[in-house]
């Protein structure tokens, strides 16, 4: 039985802000609320992910023809190659295409390109570099080499380059965003302290115009190479998670990138966009017709307008100040206003605050501030006031806790955590009534319909548990006029969140596009209906098709499109799963293998590149449940790896 998605409904909470460009460091920020909605309908926790729009082309140089396999795989879509692009239109039902690099240009020639996303593949591993002329025919252009990272780096520039994952949609959401900024000359450099480096960041530019690439003559470049820059970005999207904001300053905004040539600037800039950063960067300066041609190639990146200053004289309040912003965001996402100094606006502002840190060779900018400072900074002026933040469970100390900790001493935040028993009824209402309560992580989760939790998002509802609460932005009461946060004439919202499904999907799409699981069956195994309902409202936000369950028959707000396996017989007919999730608690986690044998054996057959298997395992190895932390088993065409994530 197929299950129903039901459309989407606004969240009952939600921040609210403008379409328009986010502004940065001087720009007025739009305001931000959280009102909470009073219904109760269940709905997918976002849109469906869609199937590729277009046939994918993967260009593949010789030999290298097992990209072709991966990238289908994960797509979970059906795969060819071809010699000539012309047969598609002969009927072919290929998602994937793959086609050798010196047929490409023939082809193209051949058949209608807006029909197709063609994105040329290239292996760095003998030294090589691809071919620009071939690369500018193509839409995207994916760099990779044969290490660890290959099938997780490649999910994450197809989710992106098809619109599946949106990191600034997420982003947005935020209170505050900072990005670090990277000024090595060699990005391998960076690599022993980049996690240390981008605690508290939520991006990572890379500083494109410092960047130094090794010469034989002993003499630098001023401009290093497009060979030399992709593979830069290569190596520091396999060793960070966070998105990449892609940078090219000019020498007159304290960069090093010659100004007399508009158009070195649009190679780059492009090419970071066939590259899939997140984020790029454009300088105010470049002609209108350089912006204006990258809005439109943008595809799913994020375009950041800067313009700085550095004479001393610039006024926010001038007319020269609004002009600027005018013009910023005619081809802009987000518009970043910088002027000398600016210590105090690095400070206040909300919006992709650019940070440094003391292991980094030199500021990328003058008067930036690390990110202990700014916090530093905002505890003094009140703006950032202690919080008690808990971890409240049937333990006293977890790694999660010390992580925790490490993270407040690193940035310099005036907060505590701490670790407590969930003890006698009513130990959790005297905690989160406390003013000076921040927030805390409830193991296990206690439920959504608690009384003194007053507000819980759609998913937290939908799933019935709460396991993490947080502290909404302080609304004035009716009638109360100007209060500050701590005032009697303010009151604070606790809401109740579950981040467990959060984690449940992000792990599933660490190694499969969004878009994979559309349509495929999945088995959930546990022993009760509330162990089992954070992975049901997970599956059903990738758009799964059935889901069977095994241990447990649900009742609840989830239970619709649901079906109950009854007997060896029921299990006989059913489809393949794509995934298994079991919930199941670990002195029952054996009962899993029979089906996993079954199915990896005697399960229907489905087309070669659409065999890959997922099986997740919800329970941790020491037999507690550990927030989002989860064991993963992928089982590929028959044959089970494993890892742990």
């Amino acid at each position: 039985m197929a299950m129903t998605i039901l459309a989407d409904t606004a969240p009952s909470v939600t921040n609210n802000s403008t379409s328009a460009p986010s502004p940065v460091n001087g720009a007025q920020d739009s305001p931000l609320s959280t009102p909470v909605s009073a219904h109760s309908a269940v709905a997918a926790p976002q849109s469906v992910p869609a199937d590729p729009p277009r046939t994918v082309v993967v260009v593949y140089g010789s030999g290298q023809d097992t990209i072709v396999h991966l990238v289908a795989e994960v797509l979970g879509k059906p795969w060819t190659t071809e010699t000539s692009l012309s047969s598609l239109a002969k009927g072919s039902n290929a998602v994937v295409v793959g086609i050798l690099a010196a047929e490409l240009a023939r082809s193209l020639d051949e058949c209608d390109p807006s029909t197709l996303i063609v994105i040329n593949t290239h292996c760095v591993d003998d030294g090589s570099s691809p071919d620009e002329a071939l690369t500018d025919r193509c839409d995207y252009e994916f760099l990779y080499s044969h290490s660890p990272f290959l099938r997780r780096d490649l999910t994450r520039f197809l989710s992106l380059i098809l619109g599946q994952t949106r990191p600034h949609e997420d982003l947005k959401t935020k209170t505050r965003t900072n990005f670090i900024s990277t000024t090595f000359p060699d990005v391998h450099a960076a690599l022993p302290n980049l996690d240390i480096l981008s605690v508290g960041s939520d991006a990572v530019e890379i500083r494109v115009d410092l960047l130094v690439e090794p010469s034989p003559q002993g003499v630098a470049s001023p401009v290093p190479s497009l060979r030399y820059v992709g593979q830069q970005v290569m190596l520091l999207r396999q060793h960070t998670e966070l998105p990449i904001i892609f940078t090219t300053r000019c020498t007159k905004e304290n960069g090093k990138f010659p100004m007399d040539d508009p158009m070195l600037f649009y190679r780059y800039l492009r090419r970071a966009i066939q590259w899939g950063c997140e984020y790029i960067d454009v300088e105010l300066w470049l002609p209108e017709e350089i912006r204006r041609r990258l809005a439109e190639q943008k595809g799913h990146s994020v375009i950041m307008s800067a313009f700085h200053d550095f004479s001393g004289s610039w006024k926010w309040t001038s007319p020269e100040a609004a002009r600027i912003f005018a013009e910023s965001v005619r081809y802009a996402d987000i518009v970043k206003m910088i002027a000398m100094m600016g210590q105090l606006s690095r400070a206040l502002n909300t919006v992709f605050s650019p940070i440094t840190h003391p292991l980094l060779p030199m500021i990328a900018a003058p008067g930036q501030l690390t990110a202990a400072e700014i916090n530093e900074a905002m505890h003094i002026m009140g703006a950032l006031p202690k919080r008690d933040l808990y971890v409240i469970g049937s333990f006293r100390a977890t790694p999660q806790s010390m992580f925790m900790e490490k993270c407040f001493n690193e940035l310099s935040l005036p907060h505590t955590l701490t670790s407590i028993d969930r003890g006698p009824k009513g130990t959790i209402e005297g905690v989160i009534m406390q003013p000076s309560f921040g927030g805390a992580s409830v193991n296990p989760p206690i439920s959504a319909a608690t009384p003194y939790i007053p507000a819980v998002s759609e998913a937290a509802r939908a799933i019935g548990l709460v396991d993490t609460i947080v502290v909404g932005e302080p609304q004035p009461q009716p009638g109360s006029g100007p209060q500050s946060s701590q005032g009697s004439g303010t009151t604070r919202t606790l809401i109740g969140e579950n981040a467990t499904w959060k984690g449940i999907r992000a792990t599933l799409t660490r190694d499969y596009v969004p878009s994979a699981y559309r349509g495929r069956a999945a088995i959930i195994l546990a022993g009760s209906e509330s162990d089992a309902s954070a992975a049901i409202y997970a599956l059903r936000s990738l758009g799964v098709g059935s889901i069977y369950t095994v241990g447990f028959r649900a009742t609840g707000p989830l239970a619709a499109g649901l079906e109950p396996f009854t007997s060896i017989q029921s299990v006989k007919l059913v489809e393949q799963p794509f995934v298994m999730v079991s919930a199941l608690p670990p002195e029952k986690s054996l009962l899993v293998q029979p089906l996993l044998r079954h199915y990896r054996s005697n399960g229907r057959t489905s087309p070669r590149s659409t065999r890959g298997k997922v099986y997740l395992d919800l329970t941790a190895s020491s037999g507690e449940r550990k927030g989002i932390r989860w064991a993963w088993r992928s089982v590929r065409a028959g044959r089970r790896t494993g890892s742990t994530r």
